[in-house]
């Protein structure tokens, strides 16, 4: 009997060499005067940025979904990685953290060089839209645990925030006013419906156009990143709610306190076609629950800041916080 090797079983070592030689490019372009070291060593190093009088680290987790089913089936992998990192800052700034690092997990039955290149460049990029460092990463090579042409997408990103800025619901009160910051299209959640609305039930194809394109081009538009634009308006943010999964009715009561109410007019919500188009085939409210429905983040600000941040982004106005049961009402 012959002898077989790690190869014969499935795992490329030499695969995954290409793989990290082929990013190295991606990864440092990301990097900042924070980041000790370099690409290769057993963790990723990075300095505490100075100027905090009680800096506290923020963490989040998140993955892409089966928003990757879509990619997968495309093949067009350069921007689900744009989705990990978006999934991950949006989350950290909403604790007022601002993002200083990220890693990712990619695993695979079957490692395809060139394709993981995409993967990590969209990561790369994310990182660069989000300014933060690209510190490391772990693929994962996993013959019977994935078919050869899956894989799976893990973040993981850490933060920075004075501890005294963290409660943010401790800044929210009445006669504030809900800004909606707009999606980019569905980000990463509800995928699930999408596919089987769209592929399922529609019998529709990847490549059929939709409002000038082809609707691959639609679903995979990546999740927008709103680190800029928060750090630029902090002075004015009382506190902001990440929509996500659970859409504007479950995230947004996060913010709030006891007492308060948030009441969102449904006519004021800029919805984008994608969402008007799946409306006519799923309830309004099962609409609102599972979809961010063209509003990607909520802030909260002050009547007389109102102005300010409406002038210098492409938010705009969609309710505002009154006294009664903790919720949000859509009227």
């Amino acid at each position: 009997m012959s002898n077989i090797s790690y190869k014969d079983a499935g795992v490329d070592i030499d695969a995954g060499n290409a793989f990290v030689e082929a990013i190295k490019a991606d990864v440092k372009s990301t990097f900042d005067e924070n980041v000790i070291g370099g690409i290769g060593s057993f963790a990723g190093a990075y300095a505490l940025p100075s100027g905090y009088k009680e800096p506290v680290i923020l963490s989040a987790t998140d993955g892409v979904g089966t928003k990757l089913k879509i990619a997968i089936e495309s093949g067009k992998l350069d921007t689900v990685g744009i989705d990990l990192v978006a999934m991950c800052v949006n989350d950290l700034i909403c604790n007022n953290g601002v993002p200083m690092f990220f890693l990712d997990y990619y695993a695979t039955g079957k490692l395809l060089p060139e394709n993981a290149k995409d993967v990590v460049a969209g990561i790369a990029e994310g990182c660069r839209r989000a300014e933060c460092a690209l510190v490391g990463g772990e693929t994962a090579e996993m013959p019977g645990m994935y078919s050869e042409n899956d894989f799976d997408l893990a973040g993981f990103a850490v933060g920075i925030a004075e501890r005294n800025e963290m409660d943010t619901v401790a800044n929210v009160r009445a006669g504030q006013v809900l800004i909606a910051m707009p999606s980019s299209g569905v980000h990463s959640n509800g995928y699930s419906l999408v596919r089987k609305l769209f592929f399922d039930k529609l019998g529709m194809s990847l490549e059929m156009e939709f409002e000038g394109r082809p609707l691959l081009e639609t679903l995979l538009e990546p999740t927008r990143i709103y680190v800029k634009e928060y750090k630029a308006n902090k002075e004015y943010i009382k506190a902001l709610a990440h929509i996500t999964g659970g859409g504007i009715v479950e995230n947004l009561p996060r913010v709030l306190p006891k007492g308060i109410r948030a009441v969102v007019k449904k006519e004021s919500i800029r919805v984008l076609p994608i969402f008007e188009f799946m409306g006519q085939y799923v309830d309004e409210e099962e609409m609102f629950r599972a979809f961010n429905m063209g509003v990607g983040m909520v802030w909260v600000v002050e009547p007389e800041d109102v102005d300010a941040v409406l002038a210098g982004t492409d938010g705009y106005v969609i309710g505002e916080l009154v006294s009664g049961e903790k919720g949000v009402e859509l009227v």
